[in-house]
């Protein structure tokens, strides 16, 4: 990545943050009746993102996308990812010594553990950078030869950084499901203290609310969380690219204007994001993709009860929700809500909440028919947008310049 294009987007790049968090003082809205009690935990994106753009412009000295050799690159980028396999492995482990009631020195008990620890993060610290050069380079690469991105570079140029996410604080009303409120907060927040930020922010607003876990973040440099799953990694770096590229277009820039519109935006990175990623596995890691394409199971994603057709009943657990809140039964449609989360958690899904904020929240990605998108119509209509377009160039340069659902369901109707 060249510096020069890096410093164009960064003062653009690093007032948009400072627009997109901040917010007019007013205990008239629930996003400020939440930030009652959310301030002291909100996520500091200003300073992540100066100090991630510093990252990434001592990365462009490393050179690794350049200098090092497809080989060369697979085998740096599988031994990153070995890493932090290992890395969890040796955490996990400490975690269970210092649980263990009937071990009474944990720090002695575990320090082989910590000495694999520390100099597993440290070598961590010097392979991020080039596996990170390395993933952005490649994903350009597809870009361009897609059409996608003009003039030999993405436009914003791609960056994106591994760090620990900020979670999100989402609200919607009880009455029906749409997404009010979403507050970033702390990466490290306990579960004792998200469950009482939740019901504080509940009896504030009167409003459902849950305390989400992101894989990634559209500010830019991009916030990708780090994981052992190549297909996941390379996907979210291509979905939050594609926010990127919309936020400087209308699509994006209406992203909070209605619930239609944030849903259009999501999908149609869910979208960029899965095709994006499925022709990179194909050039660079090819043994992914088969297995994908295979039906195999990848070690690191973990596969509750195959039996269990997690989409087809989480689509029929919202379409009931729907048609309660449309007949005003709220209490009885909360009360159903939490019998199908024990039904969820039966079958290996460990889904804490199961509210009117979860529908909000995760029905915006609607890339895939059925999920907690319900009946939706924006997903379909996305979808089918994106069946009629003669490539993804060409889809994502229809639909990001639209400014309503209606431009969408006119595109479609033509």
């Amino acid at each position: 990545m060249k510096l020069k294009s890096i410093g164009r987007f960064l003062i653009f790049f690093c007032l948009l943050a400072v627009v997109i968090t901040l917010s007019t003082p007013s205990l008239s809205t629930p996003t400020e009746k939440a930030r009652q009690f959310t301030r002291p935990v909100e996520f500091d994106y200003l300073s992540w993102d100066v100090n991630a753009f510093l990252t990434k412009i001592g990365q462009t000295r490393m050179n690794a996308w350049q200098v090092l050799t497809s080989d060369q690159q697979h085998l740096l980028v599988g031994r990153y990812l070995s890493l932090i396999d290992q890395l969890e492995v040796v955490q996990a482990r400490i975690q269970q010594i210092y649980a263990d009631p009937a071990i009474k020195d944990a720090e002695a008990a575990a320090q082989n553990e910590l000495i694999q620890q520390k100099a597993m993060q440290a070598s961590l610290v010097s392979l991020t950078p080039l596996a990170e050069s390395i993933l952005q380079g490649q994903v350009t690469e597809i870009l361009v030869e897609e059409g996608i991105a003009r003039l030999g570079d993405a436009i914003p140029p791609l960056l994106f950084h591994t760090t620990p996410l900020p979670k999100a604080l989402i609200a919607s009303p009880r009455a029906n499901i749409q997404q009010d409120v979403d507050i970033s907060l702390l990466a490290d927040l306990t579960l004792d203290q998200i469950d009482q930020l939740e019901n504080q922010v509940e009896k504030a607003t009167g409003e459902s609310v849950l305390v989400v876990d992101v894989g990634g973040i559209g500010i830019y440099p991009t916030m990708v969380m780090r994981s052992t799953n190549l297909p996941w990694i390379i996907d979210t770096i291509a979905h939050e690219w594609a926010h990127n590229y919309l936020t400087i277009r209308p699509l994006g820039l209406n992203y909070d204007t209605s619930p239609e519109l944030r849903t259009m935006n999501e999908t149609t990175a869910s979208i960029a994001g899965n095709e994006i990623s499925r022709l990179v596995l194909s050039r660079y890691y090819p043994e992914y993709l088969s297995k994908l394409e295979d039906g195999q199971k990848l070690a690191s994603l973990k596969w509750p009860d195959e039996t269990f057709d997690f989409r087809a009943e989480m689509h029929t657990t919202r379409v009931h929700v729907d048609e309660l809140l449309a007949a005003g039964k709220i209490a009885e449609a909360e009360k159903y809500m939490e019998e199908r989360r024990i039904v969820f958690v039966e079958h290996g899904y460990e889904i804490r909440k199961l509210n009117q904020a979860y529908f909000a929240f995760y029905g915006a990605y609607a890339d895939t028919p059925g999920g907690a998108a319900g009946e939706d119509p924006v997903g379909p209509a996305v979808r089918t947008l994106r069946e009629r377009s003669t490539s993804l160039a060409d889809f994502l340069r229809t639909i990001s310049k639209m400014n309503s659902f209606e431009d969408l369901q006119k595109a479609i109707q033509r």
